[in-house]
């Protein structure tokens, strides 16, 4: 291969590293579903929510969550995805609560 074949390659390469770079946080979103039921046994599904952000459940909260998406989420007791009671979910795993114990009232993205 010739030395001006491989520059070529070569600053391909990187241009395209950092095209991937420059736009990786634009708009990500999951890929999948994240389904939960309330306390009133109703279902809900998100499509595909955005990767930024702190995203609230129904305001009565989930009983379960399933995470049918291909990333983790982390869920919380708060609407504020703050507080030290969260749990980890990772993708293709579901978390009720245990009675009597407060329902989880929001979730963010790991990513």
């Amino acid at each position: 291969m010739s030395v001006r074949r491989r520059l070529t390659t070569a600053s391909g390469a990187v241009l395209l590293a950092l095209a991937v770079a420059g736009c990786s946080g634009l708009g990500r979103s999951t890929v999948g579903p994240i389904a939960y039921e309330t306390e009133r046994k109703v279902a809900v599904v998100v499509t595909s929510p955005s990767v930024n952000g702190c995203h609230r459940l129904a305001p009565s909260g989930a009983v379960r969550v399933a995470n049918e998406s291909l990333t983790d989420i982390v869920l919380y007791r708060t609407r504020d995805c703050q507080g030290q009671d969260s749990i980890y979910l990772p993708i293709n795993t579901s978390d009720s609560i245990v009675p009597g114990h407060l329902p989880w009232r929001s979730y963010s993205v790991v990513h």
